[in-house]
This record gives C-alpha cells, sequence and structure tokens, in this order.
C-alpha cells in the first residue's frame, strides 16, 4: 500500500513539472491598448477668452427738456414697438413756455402789421420797420424752439427692441439729457464683447471666425465673427476690447449673458501642424516629449518636439505624421517594441 501511494506522489509531482516548464517557455500575451490616428489642425493655437452677450445696438434715451417724471411706461426686459411712448415729463411748465413763445410772436407779428401802415403814412422810418420786422422773425424761430423742445417732452421707442435697463422712476427730477431708459435693438442682433490680451490682439483680424457657448444654454454653440477691434487698450484693465457679431439664430438671448469665445485667428489657418491627443504624450521635458507609434502590431518609442497645448490635443513640431496611429490608452506601460493588442473605442482596458 505505502509503495503504490509513493509512486502516484512521484507521477503527479512529474505531470506538475511539466505543466510548470510549459507556462515558463509560453511567449508573453501582448499588451491591450486603444490608438487614436493624427490629424492636422491649426498652425497657431485658438484665443480663448470670456465676454458679455450685448444687444448690438444700445439706445439710452431722455428726454432733451429736465423736469418732473410723469409716467414711466416700461419695465426692464420688456419688449417694445417702434413709436411706442415709453415715458413723459410733467407738461405744465412745457405748456406754459410754448404758450408765452406763441403769444409773443403774435405780438409781434401785430407790431410788423401797425409799422408797415406807419411805415406808409410815412411816420416810422425803415430802420423802424426792419426792427419790427427782426422781432418777429426771433419770435417765430423761439416758438419753433418751444414746440420742438415740447415734442421731445415724451420718449417715443426709436426702434423694436427690448428694454435693459430703466435708470429712473416716476416722480424723480431728471435734468435735460440724462438717461432715463437704455433700449436694446433688435434689428442689429447681438454681439459678444471680451477683453484681449496685448500678444493676442496682434493675432485678430476683422472677420475671424469664432464660436460661442453660453452658460446659460448648454450644449449650445453659436457662430459669428470678429466685427470690431479696439485701437487701443483699456486704462482700466489694459485688454483690448472686440466684438463678436452672432449669426441669425432662434435661441432665446439676452443682454447680459456670460459668453465663452473661441477664436481661431485666419493667420493660424494659413499653416498646419500635427496634432495627436494628450493621453498619447508618455513623458516631457519642457518642449521635449515621447510618444509610441503602432508599427506592425508594436509599439515604437518616437521621440517628438511639442508647438502647444489646446485643450485635449498637442501641437507638434516634428516627429509624427498626419493619420499615423499613436498609442492613447496604455502607452505608459509599454517598452520600445513591445506587441500590443489594439482594443476597440469604448471598452476596458
Amino acid at each position: 500500500m505505502h509503495i503504490a501511494s509513493f509512486w502516484l506522489m512521484a507521477l503527479g509531482a512529474l505531470a506538475l513539472s511539466g505543466c510548470k516548464g510549459t507556462a515558463d517557455t509560453a511567449a508573453p500575451a501582448a499588451t491591450p491598448v486603444r490608438v487614436a490616428a493624427a490629424f492636422a489642425g491649426p498652425a497657431a493655437p485658438p484665443i480663448h477668452t470670456n465676454g458679455l452677450l450685448l444687444t448690438r445696438d444700445e439706445i439710452r434715451l431722455s428726454f432733451k427738456m429736465g423736469g418732473v417724471i410723469r409716467q414711466l411706461a416700461v419695465r426692464e426686459g420688456e419688449r417694445v414697438r417702434e413709436g411706442q411712448k415709453l415715458a413723459e415729463i410733467e407738461l405744465t411748465e412745457v405748456n406754459a413756455q410754448v404758450e408765452q413763445a406763441r403769444q409773443a410772436h403774435e405780438k409781434a407779428t401785430r407790431d410788423v402789421d401797425r409799422g408797415e401802415r406807419l411805415y406808409a403814412d410815412q411816420v416810422i422810418s425803415l430802420e423802424q420797420l426792419q426792427d419790427l420786422r427782426t422781432q418777429s422773425a426771433v419770435s417765430a424761430a423761439a416758438l419753433k424752439s418751444a414746440q420742438f423742445n415740447s415734442s421731445y417732452s415724451s420718449i417715443v421707442a426709436p426702434r423694436d427692441g427690448t428694454v435693459l435697463r430703466r435708470l429712473a422712476e416716476e416722480r424723480e427730477l431728471v435734468a435735460a439729457g440724462a438717461p432715463v431708459l437704455v433700449l436694446g435693438a433688435q434689428d442689429k442682433g447681438f454681439v459678444v464683447r471680451a477683453g484681449i490680451a496685448d500678444r493676442e490682439i496682434v493675432q485678430i483680424k476683422l472677420h475671424d471666425a469664432a464660436q460661442v457657448r453660453l452658460d446659460a444654454l448648454p450644449g449650445v454653440t453659436l457662430t459669428g465673427k470678429v466685427s470690431e477691434i479696439a485701437s487701443a487698450a483699456d486704462p482700466a484693465s489694459g485688454l483690448f476690447n472686440i466684438d463678436v457679431q452672432l449669426d441669425a439664430t432662434s435661441q432665446p438671448l439676452k443682454s447680459g449673458l456670460v459668453a465663452k469665445l473661441h477664436i481661431v485667428p485666419a493667420a493660424a489657418l494659413a499653416a498646419e501642424r500635427v496634432y495627436v491627443p494628450i493621453a498619447a504624450i508618455v513623458e516631457g521635458n519642457q518642449r521635449k516629449a515621447t510618444v509610441f507609434v503602432l508599427d506592425q502590431g508594436h509599439a515604437r518609442r518616437r521621440d517628438v518636439e511639442i508647438a502647444f497645448i489646446d485643450g485635449e490635443s498637442v501641437a507638434l513640431l516634428n516627429g509624427i505624421d498626419v493619420d499615423e496611429q499613436v498609442v492613447t490608452d496604455g502607452a505608459l506601460y509599454l517598452e520600445d517594441g513591445e506587441a500590443v493588442a489594439v482594443q476597440p473605442a469604448g471598452g476596458q482596458t
């Protein structure tokens, strides 16, 4: 019995030894990785900045004459139509001035008529008659001025638009020309106004394309073009203001929304650079870096030089050609020349 057990144990040990030898001599499995193709892009980095959405034309409305506000017929955010009365001041003083000018003009007219008869009878001189005519002309001009001021004793919407700000309230005393309402005209559309640093403003030209994203409308991308570029910096911020005119859209836009601008200068589109995903960069030292390139089932280490980083992509000065496959997921665990197994996108590596 003991002899039979010994031989069974010996055979088992030999079998285990044979299996271990087979495992040791098996070829190592290929490392699972994911790859992405290098692609061409602008030669210079895009410009990213934040700005405010504004109506293209903001009209500050005021009374030509000072006075007490009798009525403010609109609220902030209210849409108005061209010709709609928005505000009015008390007319007692205005009407009194018009009446005084009318009475003075009527008296001057009567004086001229009487002077014409007296001159015909040679009672007054020609010079005296001319003085009466001058007084009549002056009074007529004063009447026109008073009537003109009376016509501007109310504020009327010059265009269709939206009331952006209400700067006064009813029964307030306002000076002549002091803004009472700010109207955003709808017919000129919207712009995004932003401040740009000096190293970026020199790259931007009129009509450069821009993309706009609003925090209030997540997932929506608007398009537009640079419409205005300041020729001098803002003394307060040191930045150069630009306006981006938005293309027509059906989105519910409101003045004052925070916007994120993405501008690709036209000069950057004149040339191209090769881009790779940032995940393909294995190690770097300043502008020097390393990536792995897929070569017939093997990962080959290759040195590259970085031009700039744009979000999730890296623009290269050299080292990679367009459409070459670079390793992204799994690149950190590779050795030069190691066999790899490319995994489909979306799965687990």
